[in-house]
């Protein structure tokens, strides 16, 4: 018989990770209302969905009352006229505080980024930060993950390698030699579901970081490897220009400021509270389930 567990709130359970985490929390007995936009609620395959457009709306706290936990997955890493960080990290995290404290819900869990500190000098790692503090100081319970590159079957990142290697040549700003520590999506469902039930991920910081640091030049050449795909170099310069002037970018400018920041984290730590054995990204590679 299955097990059934706390129900859960999930906002941006329309996106990458949302759908994924969704779907595997639900095969381990969790009943989930997905708060989503309306625009892409065809998108959710588990549990329940309610609208919403900046988690304001009166009939959320009756729809949410119940739910011992709120998974607020919702992120900007790229800024747009009417969308910028201060009103989708920042405000929209208070919004998901207050909504919380409405409905009863005790806990919150939410997907910083990896590299977020008190010495960062950028717009999206400010955001972060400041999401981060508001959630501290809210006295709910909470568990805070600085997320790597979560990966698996159309995530962000493979989209863009799979279009690149679609026409032929992947491109690489710099050198390359900054490093990555990619992540699994399915072992983030795991850590998931262990950081809902078990009291040691109670008011933590973790990084959320895979079990191998790779360059990204390294990274690429492996996903390449046996295909007909060329791979180019192009100065820094020239990536920035084109992100800050070309609509059509690969890369936004805090895309790229990730990217090339060398940012890896504490993965020990996180394989110790949780005892999983983490997939390295040759393995997913292996698996099939990525780019």
């Amino acid at each position: 018989m299955q097990i059934r567990h706390p129900k859960l709130a999930m906002t941006g359970a329309n996106g990458y990770v949302g759908r994924n985490i969704g779907k595997s929390l639900q095969r381990k007995g969790f009943d989930i209302i997905g708060v989503v936009r309306r625009r892409k609620s065809s998108l959710i395959t588990f549990g329940v969905s309610v609208i919403s457009n900046d988690l304001s709306e009166k009939y959320l706290v009756s729809r949410l009352k119940g739910c011992y936990a709120l998974l607020h997955l919702i992120g900007k890493g790229r800024q747009t006229i009417g969308a910028d960080y201060e009103k989708v990290n920042v405000l929209l995290t208070k919004r998901a505080i207050e909504l919380c404290k409405k409905a009863g819900i005790k806990k919150i869990i939410y997907i910083s980024g990896l590299g977020v500190s008190k010495s960062t000098s950028f717009g999206y790692f400010i955001s972060k930060l400041k999401a981060e503090n508001e959630i501290i100081e809210s006295s709910l319970d909470y568990t805070i993950f600085r997320a790597s590159y979560i990966i698996g079957r159309g995530d962000p990142l493979s989209q863009i390698l799979v279009k690149q290697t679609k026409n032929g040549t992947i491109t690489i700003a710099g050198s390359g030699n900054y490093r990555i520590q990619p992540i699994f999506v399915d072992d983030v469902a795991e850590v998931f579901a262990q950081s809902i039930l078990n009291k040691k991920f109670s008011r933590k910081v973790i990084d959320l970081a895979g079990p191998k640091i790779v360059t990204y030049n390294r990274f690429l050449r492996d996903i390449v490897s046996g295909k007909k795909v060329r791979i180019k170099k192009i100065p820094l310069q020239e990536a920035y220009y084109d992100a800050l002037h070309n609509p059509r970018s690969m890369f936004g400018l805090d895309d790229l400021n990730i990217l090339v920041g060398d940012f890896v984290g504490d993965h020990q730590k996180l394989r110790n509270m949780t005892g999983i054995k983490f997939k390295t990204y040759h393995e997913v590679l292996k698996s099939g389930t990525f780019p």
